[in-house]
């Protein structure tokens, strides 16, 4: 029986760790993320800069600095993790899909190889008429040339 290939497992994520670093890194790399922070600095800036509510940046934006270095130290290292387990996932999918290609050649070869035993036993049999030869030989063409080309993608991704 065929073996049925499933591609979940790349998806799951295994840990707590590995399912947060995710979600901060999707969360930190969108719009409303680059919004909602834009709002809380320009808001820190007008209200240290018009001194509205008491200066508690004595030194201005010191402390904005301080937070922003803080966010980043925390940043750099949960988005590396994600960018991680995203090299993980896409090399169990190519590894994946290279096994899904050489069954694809194998079973490829094999129809040629079936084609052209069955030409044989034709030729031997009962001698083909002019219009279903030329349909053969134009199956056997497309065939041999559809397993050329996924011998050469197999080639070409083994390297």
């Amino acid at each position: 029986m065929a073996q049925v290939h499933s591609r979940q497992h790349i998806h799951h994520n295994h840990t707590f760790g590995q399912q947060a670093a995710d979600t901060i890194a999707n969360s930190m790399g969108s719009w409303p993320f680059i919004i909602v922070q834009s709002i809380i600095v320009g808001g820190w800036i007008i209200l240290n800069v018009v001194g509205f509510i008491h200066h508690w940046d004595v030194y201005p934006f010191i402390l904005l600095n301080l937070l922003f270095s803080t966010q980043a130290a925390y940043a750099a290292p949960i988005i590396m993790m994600s960018q991680n387990r995203q090299a993980q996932k896409d090399h169990l999918r190519d590894d994946h899909e290279a096994a899904e290609v050489e069954v694809l050649f194998q079973i490829n070869k094999q129809q040629l190889e079936i084609l052209h035993l069955l030409r044989q036993h034709m030729g031997v049999e009962a001698p083909l008429d002019e219009a279903n030869e030329r349909d053969l030989n134009q199956e056997l063409g497309q065939l041999e040339a559809e397993a050329k080309e996924l011998e050469g993608r197999l080639g070409s991704s083994a390297k």
